[in-house]
């Protein structure tokens, strides 16, 4: 059964760029039965989905974050890896990885989130 934990700092200063990990058990990350999401949610609001890598490396980002997203993996680790850059207070949330089934939008698999702040 494949599961997942994010790891990272807490803390992130204005500016900067946050940088998050998921490490992948019971599975791996170049399986072609899933792709590899990020997703987070700002207390009090709704889930947003940022971008996914899948099984052969290529990568898929939401629009509204404008490139400041990238998303990698280390197949020798079977990790995969988020990357958002000049990040602003509004990006304080908990941030998810998640497993994504090939050819669908179903999120199967999520780990149990890590809370970032924003903050100077």
């Amino acid at each position: 059964q494949v599961q997942l934990q994010e790891s990272g700092p807490g803390l992130v200063k204005p500016s900067q760029t946050l940088s998050l990990t998921c490490t992948v058990s019971g599975g791996s990350i170049t399986t072609s039965y899933y792709g590899w999401s990020w997703i987070r949610q700002p207390a009090g609001k709704g889930l947003e989905w940022m971008g996914v890598i899948a099984y052969d490396g290529s990568t898929y980002y939401s629009p509204s974050l404008k490139s400041r997203a990238s998303i990698s993996r280390d197949t020798s680790n079977n990790q995969f890896s988020l990357q958002l850059s000049s990040v602003t207070p509004e990006a304080t949330a908990v941030y998810y990885c998640a497993t994504v089934v090939a050819g669908t939008r179903y999120l199967e698999v999520w780990g149990q989130g890590t809370l970032v702040t924003v903050s100077s």
